[in-house]
């Protein structure tokens, strides 16, 4: 197929840790589908080194996946941003397009579709959502749970005073958000629950579907089940895998490398997903 800037083909998902990642084996699969001669690499990159990682970088390369805790480090980076990063102020895809003799770099955020494509895939829209964690993902969960049609959001975190900023992001997008510590899910139920927080981190807390439709949308897939999504589906709830999330916000960000717009469908978009599911494990369609 037919891509811009042919010279730059080289790629790589940045963050700490990193090491546990399945981002490379998701777009090597896709990548050898498309017939593109792209390689993605994984490296380790702190808080602070973001920077410097980039100014290392040579003109053979096209583009960065960014996990934590850089999605938000790169936004001062970024020439140009998409409306989406705008609006959260969270970026996951970075890409180097040559301008006349600059090159300029286009941040993406792809997490709210990665989060928002599998839930539509069970014919899941809640009215209302929760959300666990209160980092850069929780900023995508929130929009995502909006495009879903929740209209009335409850944010469970350690440190409640760190709010801020998503109390701002629900008033931008006229969302009721209501902040409670999360020593108090205890007792609670939920219809859509996306927990935010790493694998494991979760898997102490009392996460109760509502009913049978109930999901539980958690982010985390290394281990996995992690011990919360396996009490939540013992419990008769449906459960969404973190690698459903990684492969789709993988299908936005190979979208927009490709042809810098992560909304434009890839060749053969079908076999692409099959393919990069059954690279990490993941049957060939979503089933919760």
């Amino acid at each position: 197929m037919e891509f811009t800037d042919p010279d730059r083909t080289r790629l790589a998902v940045l963050g700490s840790p990193i090491a546990h990642s399945l981002s490379p084996p998701l777009h090597a699969a896709a990548y050898d589908v498309l017939g593109l001669p792209f390689t993605y690499g994984r490296h380790e990159v702190a808080s602070g080194g973001l920077d410097a990682f980039v100014a290392g970088l040579g003109p053979d390369w096209r583009g960065l996946s960014l996990t934590m805790p850089l999605k938000r480090d790169v936004l001062p980076m970024l020439d140009r941003t998409t409306p989406l990063v705008d609006e959260l102020g969270v970026a996951n895809t970075v890409a180097f397009r040559q301008e006349g003799d600059r090159v300029v770099l286009a941040g993406a955020n792809t997490d709210v579709e990665g989060i928002v494509r599998p839930v539509e895939a069970l014919g899941h829209l809640p009215g209302e959502a929760t959300i666990v964690g209160g980092g850069a993902t929780a900023a995508s969960a929130l929009a995502a749970a909006v495009r879903l049609g929740a209209v009335d959001v409850r944010l469970f975190l350690r440190d409640t005073a760190k709010a801020g900023p998503l109390v701002e992001l629900a008033v931008r997008l006229g969302v009721t958000l209501e902040v409670l510590p999360i020593d108090s899910l205890p007792g609670t139920t939920h219809g859509f629950l996306v927990s935010t927080l790493p694998g494991g981190a979760a898997d102490s807390l009392e996460l109760v579907p509502s009913g049978p439709d109930a999901v539980l949308f958690d982010v985390a897939y290394e281990p996995w089940p992690t011990a919360a999504a396996g009490r939540w589906g013992a419990a008769g709830g449906r459960v969404l895998n973190g690698l459903d999330m990684l492969t789709e916000q993988a299908i936005g960000q190979i979208r927009f490398f490709v042809s810098g717009d992560e909304s434009e469908l890839l060749p053969d978009e079908a076999e692409v997903r099959r393919a990069m599911r059954r690279s990490v494990g993941l049957p060939d369609a979503i089933t919760g």
